[in-house]
Parts: structure tokens; sequence; C-alpha cells
């Protein structure tokens, strides 16, 4: 059983269903601001789980960071936080929504073992509840978490998006003793898609697919708008280390985040030095093909 927190974009909702379709559970999703404002993030996975048929029970969390701001990447993605060709998932009502604290400190205190939490946004939630219930972290066997970079960025030139935007919520994990498995920039630029991936999801065009077909050609155009011929999979990469975690090599490092303002806030600083004290996974060596193949047959199945 897994415990997913996202900030529903495109690539959250396909890591979802990756998930979803796998031998995991999901024993339920909660929500935080990141790709769009959190309104937008609820009205984003009400939709997708209407359209996909989802069960799982979802709760609504943190709308700006620890420290109070609210930085959102709709510079890119616009105030959807999901871009397409045209057709957009069909709308759907935002009811019975829990607490994200309450839905994950309910969850993790019913364990008999440890669980994993995936992460697909800002750590904003997670670091709420190890802030507010330091005796739960001993229930979370790990956090795997798209975010970081141990390279140059992508929202700053240093920080990568998640991280930026609440990089606090950053250190209070990496604080908290609960193992942080880093999905970072470089594992994820190494997993990309293109226009013939699109091409190759089996959508007719008056059919369910030909909506998830619009997304996917929307994601991928937010790097052919920008003069890339690809577009890294992000979130879907995690999503694939969490159901098999040997599609990527998971190395032991040091990981530490700059607080301070300026240039280099947000940055994930990785020590690889045999000297460095390691207190965190990346992940490395992705078998993108793989992973690749993951998420199409994801979209397939859901287009079917």
């Amino acid at each position: 059983m897994i415990w997913i927190d996202t900030d529903m974009g495109f690539d959250d909702m396909l890591a979802i269903m990756m998930v979803e379709q796998s031998t995991l559970d999901i024993a339920g999703v909660s929500l935080v601001y990141g790709n769009t404002k959190l309104e937008q993030v609820v009205q984003n996975t009400f939709d997708a789980s209407g359209y996909l048929g989802w069960t799982m029970p979802l709760f609504a969390g943190a709308s700006r960071s620890i420290l109070g701001s609210v930085e959102t990447a709709e510079a890119i993605l616009g105030s959807t936080g999901m871009p397409t060709l045209g057709k957009r998932l069909p709308k759907s009502a935002t009811t019975g929504l829990g607490s994200a604290i309450s839905g994950l400190t309910e969850w993790l205190e019913s364990l008999d073992d440890p669980g994993p939490v995936l992460a697909l946004g800002p750590l904003t939630n997670i670091a709420i509840l190890l802030l507010a219930r330091p005796d739960l972290a001993s229930h979370i066997s790990h956090i795997l978490w798209m975010g970081g970079g141990s390279g140059p960025g992508n929202h700053t030139a240093s920080a990568e998006f998640n991280a930026f935007s609440d990089p606090e919520a950053v250190a209070i994990v990496l604080a908290s003793g609960v193992e942080l498995r880093m999905v970072d920039l470089e594992c994820c630029r190494q997993v990309l898609v293109g226009p013939d991936f699109a091409q190759s999801l089996n959508a007719a065009d008056d059919g369910q697919g030909s909506i998830l077909k619009d997304l996917l050609g929307g994601y991928i155009d937010i790097a052919l708008q920008r003069g890339r011929s690809a577009m890294a999979l992000y979130d879907p990469v995690a999503a694939a280390i969490a159901i098999d975690d040997n599609v990527a090599t998971l190395e032991a490092v040091r990981i530490d985040v700059e607080l301070a303002g300026g240039l280099t806030r947000g940055r994930t600083v990785v020590d690889r030095r045999p000297s460095a004290s390691a207190n965190a996974r990346i992940a490395v060596q992705p078998d993108a093909e793989r992973i690749k193949t993951m998420a199409l047959d994801a979209l397939n199945k859901a287009a079917r």
C-alpha cells in the first residue's frame, strides 16, 4: 500500500494512472499547491478521478509554503496547470474532500509496518505532518520524491521547481530521519518523449483516449515551444520506481537544501564524497525504455 501526494498536472495524472494499474494499492491521495493554485489542483484531481474511474479517497492539503509564499508553475503550464492541444477533462463536482494531515495521520496510525509515500510536488504536506506528529516518522518507510536536482535547475538557474517552491519543507523532511529517495531532474531528463510517443497512443479521435492524447500532446508541447525535440516524463519516472525499483539505481548520498535568498535558494546540494554522511538516496541510471513502456501501457489501458 502507498500514499500519493500530488500537485496534479498531466504528468502527475499519468504517474497515478501507472500506480493505480499496478499491484500497489493507493491508500489515499493528498493535494498540494504547485503546478497551479490549490483550488485548481483540487479541480484537476476530481476531473481526473471522475474521468478515469479512480476510487481512492482524496484529501486537500497546503495552499502555500511553510513560510507562506505561493510559488506555482503557471507561467509554464497556464492557469489550469494542465496544458492541452484542445480537449480537456470533463468537469466533476469537488465533493467529499478530506483533510490531508488527518488522512495521512489516520493511514499511518493504522499501519502494522511502515508504508511509503510517493510525493510528486512540493513537500509541504509531508513537512507539516512531520512537524505536527514527529512520532509518525517511524511509520513512513521512505518518501519517494520527484524533485530537486544535482545539476542546473529548471525554475531558476540553481533550483528545481518542487524544491524552490518550498525549500523549508525539504529541509524539514531531510531533518526528520525519514529516508528521502530523490528522483531529480537529471534522472528524469534521461526519460524523454516526443511527438512520436503521443502518436503511438492507441486513441480514436472521438473516444475516451482522445482527451488523454490531447493532454499528452499539450504536455510534450511544453518542450516543443521552447525549441526542444522532446519532454522529460518527470513524475512517471518516480511512479515507475515506486512500482519497480529495479528500473533505476538508488545511490546513497548526502542531500542538503539551500535556504538563503538570492540565486541559490531551493538548490539541492548532492554530496557523493565517501566522507559525506549519507542521509538520503538519489535515483540514477533509469531504464528509459522500460519506464516509457510502463507509461504508454497505462495510457493505452485508460484509453480503452
